[in-house]
């Protein structure tokens, strides 16, 4: 059973969500809140698996209210997923780099956003095809953070391989075709590298890399 609580200052946006939701098998809403800092209490009292987010809210923004979420010890098992109504939403790398583990559009396809709930329970990144390239071509084209880069000393080649293919959007059989590895050694390169950078998750992994340097705008 996936547990999912719904923040989002939309009462029809909630209803609408909620609705979908629990109507699929395995899956459990355990609440919902209108803005930010009701959101953050919700979830500190639920602790779901997922917590879909709406970008801009009262009172506090998903942004600082993910950023709190991805900063509790108590909270590691939560991922969030911001909720925006934009593709070109400016807010994308700054909520990843907050600790979301994934980014959806409000007009979302139902069965997409189901999928999605399944993927980031999983503990994969969620991006879509849009907001890749949006994260790409706004935010990544900048130069290399330099206090970012010296982590790359801590992987080893292949670790470096597999975060760069991750970067570019390539899941964990992707990446094994592409190396000629097993899923599953594609999978452990990937833990081992989360686990030597800090990364909370996948999406935050994806980040160090554009942030370091490992994968520039131009490489994808």
């Amino acid at each position: 059973m996936i547990r999912v609580a719904l923040v989002d200052d939309q009462a029809l946006m909630r209803a609408g969500f909620r609705a979908l939701l629990e109507a699929e098998d395995g899956i459990e809403v355990v609440g919902e809140a209108a803005d930010g800092e009701r959101g953050l209490a919700l979830i500190r009292a639920t602790v779901p698996d997922i917590a879909l987010v709406d970008v801009q809210m009262p009172v506090m923004t998903g942004i600082e209210a993910t950023r709190r979420i991805a900063a509790d010890p108590d909270l590691a098992a939560v991922r969030v997923v911001i909720l925006t109504n934009y593709g070109h939403d400016a807010y994308v790398f700054e909520a990843l780099r907050a600790g979301a583990g994934g980014f959806l559009l409000k007009d979302t396809e139902p069965a997409e956003l189901l999928q999605a709930i399944e993927v980031v329970a999983r503990g994969e990144a969620l991006l879509s095809p849009s907001v890749t390239r949006t994260l790409i071509g706004e935010f990544v084209a900048r130069p290399p953070d330099r206090a970012t880069a010296p982590g790359l000393g801590h992987l080893t080649r292949r670790e470096r391989e597999v975060t760069a293919l991750a970067a570019r959007g390539l899941s964990n059989e992707e990446i094994a075709a592409h190396m000629v590895i097993s899923p599953l050694t594609a999978k452990t390169h990937i833990s081992r590298a989360m686990t030597k950078l800090g990364a909370r998750d996948r999406a935050q992994l994806v980040v160090f890399a554009y942030e370091s340097g490992l994968v520039t705008a131009r490489a994808t």
